[in-house]
C-alpha cells in the first residue's frame, strides 16, 4: 500500500493488522483519486469517517488538502494511523479522532459548530454498514458543506439511493467486489 501521487507520492504504508479493517487498494484509490480530483485547493477539508489506516485521508494531503479529519475506533487501525501519519510527516494536517466515531463527531460539532468538509469518505466494514443512518446523521449535522462530495466505499450488492436530500449522485462504479458511489452536495434539488 503506498500514496499514489502528490507531495507524498510513492511514500509506503502500513495496512492494519488482521482482518478486521479492508483497506482499499491502490487501483480503487487511484480511480478514485482520478475521477474527484485529481487534487485539490489548499483550503479543503477532508472527513474521514472510518480511516483504517489512514490511507484515504494520506492520499488527500497529498493531493494539496490543507486538513482531514480521521475517525476510528480500533485499536490496532488507530497505531496504524499514527504510525503512517508519522511516516510522512504530515502530523500537523492530520487530526486524528479516536473512539466511538457518532460520539467523537458529536463531541467535534461541540468543539467547531460551523465545521464542514469539502470531502467526506464513507468506507466502513461491509459486515454491519449502516451508511443510510450516518449519510442522515450528516445531512442533519450540516457537516457537508456546499458543493462538496460525499464518497461511500461499500460492496457491489449493496444500493444507495440517486438523491438523498440535498446529495445527488455524480458517479457510481464498480470494482470487482466494491462499489463506489459518489455524491454531490446540490444547492436545491
Amino acid at each position: 500500500m503506498r500514496v499514489i501521487a502528490g507531495k507524498y507520492g510513492k511514500h509506503r504504508l502500513k495496512a492494519v493488522p488482521g482482518n478486521n479493517t479492508r483497506p482499499t487498494t491502490d487501483k480503487i484509490k487511484e480511480s478514485l483519486f482520478n475521477i474527484i480530483g485529481p487534487y485539490f485547493d489548499e483550503d479543503t477539508r477532508v472527513l474521514d469517517f472510518y480511516a483504517g489506516s489512514g490511507a484515504l485521508g494520506i492520499e488527500a494531503i497529498s493531493r494539496g488538502a490543507a486538513q482531514v479529519y480521521g475517525f476510528e475506533k480500533n485499536r490496532q487501525a488507530i497505531t496504524t494511523i499514527k504510525e503512517n501519519v508519522a511516516a510522512v510527516g504530515i502530523e500537523d494536517q492530520y487530526i486524528l479522532k479516536s473512539g466511538d466515531n457518532r460520539k467523537a463527531i458529536q463531541q467535534l460539532r461541540r468543539e467547531q459548530p460551523d465545521l464542514q468538509f469539502d470531502l467526506v469518505f464513507l468506507d466502513p466494514p461491509y459486515k454491519g454498514q449502516q451508511l443510510v443512518d450516518v449519510i442522515e446523521a450528516f445531512l442533519a449535522d450540516h457537516w457537508i458543506a456546499a458543493h462538496g462530495r460525499l464518497v461511500c466505499e461499500l460492496s457491489k450488492e449493496d444500493v444507495l439511493p440517486e438523491v438523498f436530500g440535498q446529495l445527488q449522485v455524480i458517479k457510481d462504479v464498480t470494482y470487482g467486489i466494491t462499489r463506489l458511489v459518489i455524491y454531490r452536495m446540490e444547492e436545491e434539488i
